[in-house]
């Protein structure tokens, strides 16, 4: 166990703060009438990962519920890594938990290792094992699940199930010892074999796995299943409020039997709530290493991937991931939340903070052939409208510069604002242009614009009163290249747990999930900014500067953009 500081924001014991007359959830409700009976004096917590993969958004969602339930009640949260399965474990894993996190704004009260309590661990299994309530099974697995029974029919008790107490700690002391091979003997409770809850026949509590741990290398060759160490770990650490999700609700029975039949220092209580499903998200560990190891994305912190990891490089924020997980709230059944919600939430805060800036992603060049030749002018630049003290920057603006492919048509349609043949448009902090030509290439696409520009309009307003409905964005020859990389859902399924009979999640990866563009223009003052620096790009959504980046290539992940469906969806009449 490694103490870290700790701060409370409120006095022990107290209520947690009134949330906009939303009143407390029913684990605060728990906790509050605990605290008020007696039956705790400090709430302790943990937030309890196997360090088998990378944290996703449904981990953030537990690690803000366990470590705001502390935090609220001035309790204490442990992050303890349940660390029992040594062939899926790495450190790599463990320090980006950590990672995340601190990242999130959580500080641990401890960082503590199942692995930590190995010998402890052993020792109450001795226990059982002295009072026949566990026994060793040479049973196949294969032979153990064919006899588990069903939901309607009992099982079968092991032949194994009546061995004596000596010859099962004989047997057990050999397991330690590493004298029998893996998978040819399992430790077992001994329970039930016609319960009718399937996890109390008899379930499995020690296999041998002869693989080095990543904290205690090649001392132990045999480990306990996650439901033996979970109620245990939390007795030692003295936990008063486990909370899992709901698929640990079945688990319930095992854990509270484990910690009635063992002298643990104290009784934990287990509670469960609804995990959080994100549309089209998956949110399984084991086929989220599968992208990975298959390189379908390109790595744990692919922007694509629901990684809290994946969304730090993508620009969220760790503000944004905590009030989204505020505001879907705790339940106790399962549902899908759209990641609409959590994108609107991060427009909100980005608008607030984010700097304003101009890219040109598809460049269209464009000569004002009435401006001076070799004459440059900066123009002053507002940073953010929402926030006057983000001060204001400079764009240089000349002869030649460059628009967007798509601001400009030569036959366009109607309610088409933008730049034509003829027509005006206002360039941003700058000039009013016509256009008055265009030039092609030998295929006839157009590869440059002609136009002109009135002096008088500087900053974008006409002297005579004159109305220019379309505004656009520009880049100066002063632009560097950069790469902007366009991300979309990496799936087309908005539930991915309802995914068609025969078919598997790579049946719905998004094509269109990664667009990259290789020669966008953006503005100088943004290219010396550090890693994970958010901008807006005006009319295109907000972006931050990715890890690629080198000093004379910038590469600009799109965190999110300027449309808000969610909101507009909200705003329809209900049906």
């Amino acid at each position: 166990m490694t103490d870290v500081p700790f701060s409370p924001s409120a006095g022990a014991g107290a209520p947690p703060p009134d949330r906009e007359g939303k009143g407390l959830n029913f684990l605060e409700q728990i906790i509050a009438d605990d605290l008020k009976s007696g039956r705790v004096a400090t709430v302790c917590t943990r937030f309890p990962p196997e360090p088998n993969g990378y944290l996703h958004i449904g981990h953030a969602k537990s690690i803000c519920l366990n470590f705001g339930l502390a935090e609220s009640f001035g309790g204490r949260c442990n992050l303890r890594f349940d660390d029992t399965n040594p062939s899926k474990e790495e450190t790599e894993y463990v320090e980006s938990i950590i990672r995340d996190v601190l990242w999130l704004g959580f500080k641990p009260s401890a960082i503590c290792y199942a692995s930590d309590y190995f010998d402890q661990f052993f020792a109450w299994a001795l226990e059982l094992l002295a009072a026949g309530k566990a026994y060793v099974d040479s049973q196949t697995a294969e032979e153990i699940r064919a006899t588990r029974g069903t939901l309607t029919q009992p099982g079968t008790p092991s032949p194994y199930r009546d061995r004596s107490v000596a010859e099962n700690e004989e047997l057990f002391a050999r397991m330690a010892r590493g004298e029998m091979e893996e998978g040819s003997v399992v430790l077992r409770a001994r329970i039930d074999m016609a319960h009718p809850n399937l996890n109390m026949r008899d379930p499995v509590l020690y296999r041998i796995l002869k693989r080095p741990h990543h904290r205690t290398g090649d001392r132990w060759c045999l480990y306990p299943m996650y439901d033996f160490a979970h109620g245990f770990e939390d007795a030692i650490e003295g936990v008063t409020h486990s909370i899992c999700t709901l698929e640990f609700q079945d688990h319930r029975p095992l854990y509270e039997w484990l910690l009635n039949n063992v002298s643990v220092p104290c009784h934990p209580r287990q509670f469960e709530f609804a995990r959080l499903n994100l549309s089209y998200t998956l949110m399984s560990k084991r086929k989220l290493l599968e992208l990975v190891t298959s390189k379908v994305v390109s790595g744990w912190d692919d922007p694509r991937m629901p990684t809290i990891s994946g969304f730090r490089r993508r620009g969220y924020t760790p503000a944004a991931l905590r009030r989204f997980c505020a505001e879907i709230g705790v339940a106790k059944a399962d549902s899908i939340v759209d990641i609409e919600l959590l994108q609107f939430i991060l427009r909100e805060e980005l608008n607030r903070t984010a700097l304003r800036t101009m890219a040109v992603l598809r460049p269209l060049k464009v000569i004002l052939d009435n401006y001076p030749e070799g004459q440059t002018e900066d123009l002053p630049a507002e940073n953010n409208p929402e926030d006057p003290a983000a001060g204001s920057r400079t764009v240089r603006f000349g002869r030649e510069l460059y628009i967007e492919q798509d601001d400009f048509a030569e036959n366009p349609p109607k309610g088409f604002f933008r730049l034509s043949p003829g027509k005006e448009v206002r360039l941003k902090y700058a000039y009013l242009i016509t256009c008055t030509g265009v030039e092609r290439d030998s295929e006839g696409q157009v590869v440059a614009l002609h136009a002109t520009y009135d002096p008088a309009t500087r900053g974008g307003d006409a002297p005579d009163g004159r109305k220019v409905k379309g505004t656009l964005h520009w880049a100066g020859l002063d632009a560097l290249r950069a790469e902007v990389r366009l991300y979309d859902h990496l799936f087309t399924l908005r539930d991915m747990g309802a995914m068609e009979e025969g078919r598997d999640y790579g049946d719905y990866l998004n094509p269109q999930s990664l667009t990259v563009i290789s020669d966008a223009l953006v503005e100088p003052s943004i290219a010396a900014a550090e890693t994970g620096a958010r901008y807006q790009f005006l009319r295109h959504g907000y972006f931050c500067k990715d890890p690629d980046s080198t000093p004379d290539r910038p590469v600009y992940n799109r965190t999110v953009s300027l449309k808000d469906s969610w909101a507009r969806e909200q705003q329809k009449p209900s049906r």
